[in-house]
């Protein structure tokens, strides 16, 4: 069943709270920012309300996983931290003495809970709300951008992974004591997945049979890692590395395995949408679902601000329609000509037609490619085929048997070369400086928050992530607004 609301359990020890925990400590001023009732009317239909034991407070249990993301632990170590730290029950809403969850619970939590319900949309929408409650959004511009996130198994098969991490373990331990090497089971010597999950079940057996180490954080960390891995993903681990992830790439010869959150932020520096895809999606394609979004949260939209990325003729015309100013730039590709071979090639502006270096005209022009059809019309230059088979210069120019000659030149689109001007006037260079205020934030998602690598397999488990990374750094910086 599910518990109505979310209060103090009655406690001699509760003014321990109010003794120890500051008024400018994040937790209770989080605590007092937000109103987490909305998560009960969230999460109403996926509770029996007839049968069975009340369930643990779903608020609760949503505050375990935010303190996840704030403090990128293991949910092993985050319970563990629960027990002791008492700004944690306190944000818990617990009695200083109140017994902490069991943490496989937060596993059924994310996979029964929270599963389909968009929770990203939702959190990054409550932040938003609160922000202009406070009078601390008042921009009308967003500042578009994609980040990558390693999937938590990477290209390596899963015996791979398991064994890097039962390694860990391995030398945490022999740094305190070698001797414990004659304990250790056997390695397996089968590439079998299953045999390898048993070693690891048997080594973690040893350890905690033990019981000098598991105290010491230096192994306990390493230990977690590893239990966390054969429960939370052992399903995933017998299909897939992952199934959901794909190779994208950061640059011409860089690449990475995993997923790509795109990402609209405000100027004040609060992200007022995002949308997470598989690592190989293009960041353009994302933007005017990121538009929409930033308006349904209730951003006012006349200013969007983005790398070359964004420029695509769709986009530019989105942008104008809907009188949305798009500060960014055009690929080079576009300014400059998609023309190869300009050095060769010449314009007689008298005849209309191009020359070509051995000082031959065209004989006709077409042009080809639909106007309105998304991708740029080219003029083709047709040459006298005759006249090149003869040509001196034809090596390099003229292959052998071709029964045609061509050179073609891209043309601008009305779109792009509007575009092309308003990208030289002084709005738009002192605009486009702002861009960098994104990089800033993609930074602290990743070394603050974890979200370089992900928590668990799947898209679904790379959502619920980024939705309690995106709510964490949006609080923050509500908090430090208000200041």
């Amino acid at each position: 069943m599910l518990p109505e609301q979310q209060s103090f359990i009655l406690s001699p020890y509760i003014e321990l709270y109010n003794i120890l925990i500051p008024k400018d400590n994040l937790l209770r001023r989080m605590d007092e920012l937000v109103d987490f009732s909305f998560v009960y009317e969230e999460l109403n239909e996926r509770y029996c309300h007839e049968n069975g034991r009340t369930a643990v407070d779903p608020v609760r249990m949503f505050k375990y996983l935010l303190l996840k993301s704030i403090y990128d632990l293991s949910d092993a170590d985050l319970v563990e931290r629960s027990k002791t730290d008492l700004s944690f029950k306190f944000f818990l809403h617990m009695a200083p003495e109140e017994g902490v969850i069991d943490p496989s619970l937060l596993t059924k939590f994310r996979k029964l809970r929270l599963k389909d319900m968009k929770l990203l949309d939702l959190l990054i929408g409550k932040t938003v709300e609160i922000a202009i409650e406070k009078g601390i959004i008042r921009s009308k511009t967003i500042i578009v951008d994609a980040t990558h996130t390693k999937a938590r198994y990477t290209q390596k098969s899963p015996q791979e992974v398991l064994r890097e991490r039962s390694k860990k373990v391995r030398q945490a331990i022999y740094t305190l004591d070698e001797s414990m090497k004659s304990a250790f089971p056997a390695k397996p010597v089968t590439n079998v997945l299953e045999d390898e999950i048993g070693y690891c079940q048997q080594l973690i057996a040893v350890i905690e049979q033990d019981g000098r180490f598991t105290g010491l954080p230096k192994v306990s960390e390493a230990l977690n890692l590893l239990k966390e891995t054969i429960i939370d993903d052992a399903k995933h681990l017998q299909t897939s590395t992952d199934p959901d992830a794909k190779v994208g790439h950061k640059s011409a010869d860089s690449s990475f395995f995993g997923y790509k959150t795109h990402i609209a932020m405000s100027e004040e520096r609060i992200i007022t949408a995002a949308t997470i895809t598989t690592g190989e999606k293009s960041d353009g394609k994302e933007l005017q679902t990121l538009i929409e979004k930033s308006k349904a949260a209730g951003m006012n939209v006349e200013t969007v601000i983005g790398d070359t990325a964004y420029s695509e003729r769709d986009n530019i015309a989105y942008s104008t329609e809907h009188e949305i100013e798009l500060v960014a730039k055009l690929h080079p590709m576009i300014t400059q000509g998609n023309r190869k071979k300009e050095d060769e090639f010449e314009f007689n502006k008298d005849a209309g037609l191009y020359v070509c270096k051995a000082g031959h005209m065209a004989i006709r022009r077409a042009r080809q490619g639909k106007k309105g059809q998304g991708k740029n019309q080219t003029n083709t230059y047709h040459f006298d085929i005759e006249k090149c088979k003869r040509c001196p210069l034809k090596e390099g120019c003229y292959k052998e048997g071709a029964q045609s000659k061509t050179y073609s030149v891209s043309i601008k689109s009305t779109e792009h070369v509007k575009q092309a001007e308003f990208q030289e006037s002084e709005a738009f260079k002192a605009k486009a400086k702002e861009r960098y205020k994104i990089e800033a934030k993609n930074s602290e998602l990743k070394h603050r928050h974890g979200y370089d690598i992900a928590f668990s397999s799947g898209l679904v488990g790379m959502e619920i992530q980024g939705a309690m990374a995106i709510f964490t750094v949006n609080l923050k910086r509500i908090l430090k607004l208000m200041e």
